[in-house]
């Protein structure tokens, strides 16, 4: 397996255009070898003492370790939100061949 400081982020976004705008931004920069644009999904959370449900899209960007400050930054400069979440899950394995190319992208 190829050396792996591969990480995936994980963030929300209100609607499609904001998920395409940063997608496109992400992947422009070279800070995301992939990012997967999910089906609109309901959230439930608290906020200011209130239970909220907003429909929101899911991103998955897929990158390394060394890029998560630079993603952590446009995220929150392009996203609506006062406090967006962002989560970061360490990669482990996956096939050999998808890794190789996730690094050959964010290695140019």
């Amino acid at each position: 397996m190829p050396e792996n400081d591969i990480i995936v982020v994980l963030t929300h976004v209100p609607d499609q255009i904001c998920a395409e705008r940063i997608a496109n931004a992400l992947i422009t920069a070279k800070l995301a070898a992939c990012v997967n644009i999910g089906s609109a999904c309901q959230s439930v959370y608290e906020w200011e003492n209130k239970i909220e449900m907003q429909t929101e899209v899911p991103l998955h960007i897929k990158t390394k370790q060394h890029c998560y400050a630079k993603i952590e930054a446009l995220i929150l400069e392009m996203h609506p939100y006062e406090l967006p979440d962002i989560i970061v899950l360490n990669v482990h394995g996956g096939l050999n061949r998808y890794l190789q190319w996730l690094n050959k992208q964010l290695s140019q």
